[in-house]
């Protein structure tokens, strides 16, 4: 086990808002999928928060699995599977060599529709739509500009410096991403504001 585990700042400062709404929007028992788990701070927190849960974290970055061994083992959770390597580009998810057996009440997916292609939007709505049992919900969070909305100044320089540093990312459009789901049979149930000028967003299967 590693003695010091890589962490992010922006999944301590954002885990408590989001449980908040979790805690609201998730009945008492579940199996959730999280796709980017990244250093599995906010998996560790929320299957902590949420024992009737089972949480099965993902990563891109097959160097991170460990880190996210690493944190559940530390924090002693039952209720979280061990993560497995999963790139949302996949046809199938985790791999097509090995995919689910099983449908997901709840997926998922932080900070990732900004810092990766906008392709990846499209293939996270297909997976979700997959992997969603019927009355399962898809949960994103991180920032998004909105047509009827002005843009937070912040949001503005990031946007600006995620495009500087890869002409592919950026913050998406909310509409945008909301067609492409619907593309993909889901729908948008509900929108909640978070601090920072940050967004969830609940998605189900369309009716």
């Amino acid at each position: 086990m590693p003695e010091h585990l890589p962490s992010s700042p922006a999944a301590d400062r954002n885990k408590e808002p989001i449980l908040a709404v979790l805690r609201r929007i998730l009945g008492g028992h579940g199996a959730a999928l999280e796709i980017a788990s990244g250093t599995g701070q906010h998996a560790a927190w929320f299957a902590a928060a949420l024992p009737g849960w089972r949480w099965q974290p993902t990563e891109a970055d097959a160097a991170l699995l460990p880190v996210i061994e690493a944190r559940v083992a530390k924090a002693g959770l039952a209720n979280v599977l061990p993560p497995v390597h999963l790139d949302v580009m996949a046809p199938q998810w985790p791999s097509p060599d090995a995919p689910f057996a099983q449908r997901f009440d709840a997926i998922f997916c932080a900070n990732l529709l900004h810092i990766s292609p906008w392709a990846s939007c499209t293939a996270l709505m297909r997976g979700a739509a997959r992997y969603l049992a019927q009355d399962g919900t898809l949960v994103t969070y991180g920032p998004y500009f909105e047509d009827e909305v002005p843009p937070a100044p912040s949001n503005l320089g990031f946007d600006q410096d995620l495009r500087a540093r890869n002409r592919s990312w950026g913050i998406r459009r909310l509409e945008d991403v909301v067609a492409e789901a619907r593309r993909a049979g889901l729908d948008l149930r509900q929108r909640h504001a978070m601090p920072a000028n940050n967004l969830l967003l609940e998605f189900g299967i369309a009716d």
